[in-house]
């Protein structure tokens, strides 16, 4: 998916830059940038963080980068920040989001002059570039993002740099999240909240769907205002969140307590597991909050080995992925022999990592393992941020299920899938179970996880569970 980090400050705001844009590490895992503006002008520094973390690529431009106001970022796919030279003038740039008419938009500007794209790897357009091209259509920036607010179908979150300060934008329906942190000579602007707290930094300000604020090291000026309407992805709390963040006043950890909690309220005496477990480490949160519920006791069946297998570096290929995931997770014989292992993963999404994890269990002796996903089942593919992979909906393992029991897949017959008390519900939940071979599978359902959330229905993104915009 991706986050940023920015400062405006009285002083050299390299370092601070470095370690903000470090804590957004677990957000992407392709590219890393940062970009300064100080005497010199501007300064940028992109590296290739596939293979090893932000740090150890950026070490080195922590010295030579200079300025007082800075953005960086970290990207699953786009190298940004990108330097731009325009009739407004120069600035950096860098966003989240993702573009779904990305052609119609390409056409609208190649239909007033604009000649060339760089192009990247696989033929495809970097979309903050793009993005860059259209704000520089309007005559102010301010404008220029107010406009692609208006044409992108899907979502943009934006931070950018002039001489002056930072500009920052929120999506328009605040799919995303985006806020402003302070301490004296500095201000600082940030995709997950928690990124500030170690650097000096309390909570200023967190911006509302499409509001767009200027940055510098004196002051943050709302330039346009909040919308109404939001649509925060309601996943964030599942799963992308770390857990020290809080969305809209709602804090990640807590969210999957009560997640966890609400799972074992539903599951009740129906199942007698020896001991709850968490696949580390979307999973655990949510184990503790069922393991607190229930009274059943919370252990760590399997072990992630971190130190050379952290999240933030993972390849693109889904094999090697996959490959990886199974060499990170390291079983406990001695916690896994002869019990019955009720395990919460984040969610389940192609079912292949799910799988093995569940075979390795059963091969260190596990009698049972139950498994409860801590969410609803993914039915439809992410419209508005990059959160999968996936390049068709045929890639999650409830789609290929309805494809192979349906001649024809309506949105009627969709939506009878998404309803946790309907029968094509029940009979697919029981084929996943069956395909998986785990003992019983009781997802989360939509309406106990919008309560887990705890803000109204109507300002969370679930698009993924029931396709509803």
């Amino acid at each position: 998916m991706g986050g940023f980090f920015g400062v405006a400050s009285k002083t050299n705001c390299t370092l601070e830059l470095f370690y903000g844009v470090d804590y957004h590490s677990h957000l992407g895992t392709r590219r890393g940038g940062m970009a300064t503006y100080g005497e010199d002008g501007f300064q940028r520094a992109i590296h290739n963080i596939e293979n090893s973390p932000f740090r150890t690529k950026f070490d080195k431009d922590v010295e030579e980068l200079k300025g007082n106001l800075g953005i960086g970022c970290i990207s699953d796919y786009e190298p940004q920040p990108l330097l731009i030279q325009s009739h407004l003038g120069s600035f950096a740039i860098t966003t989240v989001g993702k573009i779904n008419n990305m052609d119609e938009l390409l056409e609208k500007v190649y239909e007033n002059g604009h000649t060339h794209f760089q192009e990247m790897s696989g033929g495809q357009i970097n979309a903050t570039e793009l993005i860059a091209s259209l704000i520089c259509k309007a005559d102010t920036i301010v404008d220029g993002i107010r406009y692609v607010q208006k044409l992108v179908d899907g979502s943009m979150t934006i931070l950018l740099m002039t001489p002056q300060g930072l500009y920052a934008a929120r999506d328009r329906f605040g799919r995303t999240p985006l806020v402003i942190g302070k301490k004296e000579d500095a201000f600082c602007v940030s995709f997950e909240n928690f990124a500030y707290i170690n650097l000096g930094y309390s909570d200023y300000k967190e911006l509302g769907p499409a509001e767009i604020v200027f940055i510098t090291p004196d002051s943050v000026e709302t330039v346009s205002p909040a919308g109404e309407e939001m649509k925060i992805c309601s996943f964030l709390w599942v799963y992308y969140g770390y857990p020290t963040s809080s969305y809209e006043g709602v804090n990640v950890e807590e969210m999957r307590y009560k997640c966890g909690s609400m799972l074992a309220k539903r599951d009740g005496d129906s199942v007698s597991p020896d001991v709850v477990a968490g696949v580390p480490d979307s999973g655990i949160a949510h184990a503790i909050g069922y393991a607190n519920e229930s009274g059943i006791p919370y252990a760590r069946p399997f072990i992630k080995y971190t130190p050379t297998w952290p999240r933030s570096f993972m390849p693109t290929n889904q094999s090697q992925r996959n490959l990886i995931a199974k060499m990170k997770l390291i079983p406990v014989q001695a916690l896994i022999e002869d019990k019955k292992l009720l395990l919460i993963d984040d969610s389940i999404v192609r079912g292949t990592q799910l799988r093995e994890t569940t075979e390795f269990l059963y091969q260190s002796g596990a009698k049972e393992v139950h498994v409860r996903p801590a969410c609803p089942p993914l039915l439809f593919g992410c419209k508005y941020l990059n959160f999968s992979r996936s390049k068709s909906e045929l890639d999650l393992i409830t789609r290929r299920i309805i494809a192979e029991r349906e001649e024809e897949v309506t949105p009627e017959i969709l939506a009878e899938y998404a309803d946790p008390c309907s029968k094509r519900y029940e009979e697919m939940v029981e084929e996943v179970r069956r395909r998986q071979n785990f003992t019983t599978l009781r997802y989360h359902r939509l309406d106990d996880m919008i309560e887990s959330i705890g803000l109204p229905a109507c300002k969370l993104c679930t698009y993924c569970f029931d396709g509803k915009e």
